[in-house]
């Protein structure tokens, strides 16, 4: 396939896919294009999108790649979304999930140490929202479910990993833009993203609309 082809099937996949694209899952679809060359192709189709000034910008993102709208545009989308219903979320959720993201894995019991007020509801809501799952159990007495966040949280800000994450005290800042592993026990992934309500009996602001899909 030449080099165009590839270029132009890349960019239909990426505006197709309702999730980051990720390398492998083109290479899967391209057949003999290997992981080197689809990455090359990306960069320069993220180039060519910025080189000349389209509204549409190609942002990796989670693992994957994933069309967005250029941030010079966001007054406009404002103005489109303004009547639209946003699930935002709540300031306690905000602080939960900052608290999760920074010092994870740890167990419900940790995160109420932290905040100082029981998070069982908000808990539920985030990983109702799929912001967080259970990543394992703790090696401590009664074996506590550990959580950690999830891909969506890094889709929901933008983040390409949790490398990315800003200092906690700038945390808020990137809500607004975007409108210890020894005592870890893994657990099997089909038990993973359960344990809410079995940890409930133990007592035991989004970003602008961006996506072009």
């Amino acid at each position: 396939m030449a080099e165009d082809n590839i270029k132009s099937a890349l960019e239909a996949l990426i505006f197709a896919s309702d999730k980051p694209l990720t390398i492998d899952q083109a290479k899967k679809v391209l057949g003999s294009i290997d992981a080197t060359q689809i990455r090359k192709v990306l960069e320069e189709l993220k180039t060519d999108y910025e080189v000349h000034g389209r509204g549409i910008r190609i942002t990796e993102v989670a693992g994957g790649f994933q069309m967005i709208t250029a941030p010079l545009f966001a007054s406009f989308l404002k103005k489109l979304f303004k009547e639209r219903h946003t699930d935002r979320l709540s300031k306690p959720a905000l602080e939960t999930l900052a608290i999760i993201a920074y010092k994870q894995p740890l167990t419900r019991l940790e995160i109420e140490s932290l905040r100082n007020v029981n998070v069982d509801g908000v808990m539920k809501s985030l990983v109702d929202k799929n912001m967080i799952r259970v990543v394992g159990r703790k090696k401590i007495a009664g074996r506590p479910f550990v959580y950690g966040t999830t891909r969506q949280f890094l889709e929901y800000f933008g983040l390409k990993s949790l490398n990315e994450l800003p200092k906690m005290e700038d945390f808020s800042s990137l809500v607004s833009q975007t409108t210890k592993e020894s005592e870890v026990e893994e657990i099997a992934e089909e038990h993973k993203g359960q344990g809410i309500d079995q940890t409930m009996e133990e007592k035991h602001e989004p970003k602008e609309p961006a996506s072009a899909n």
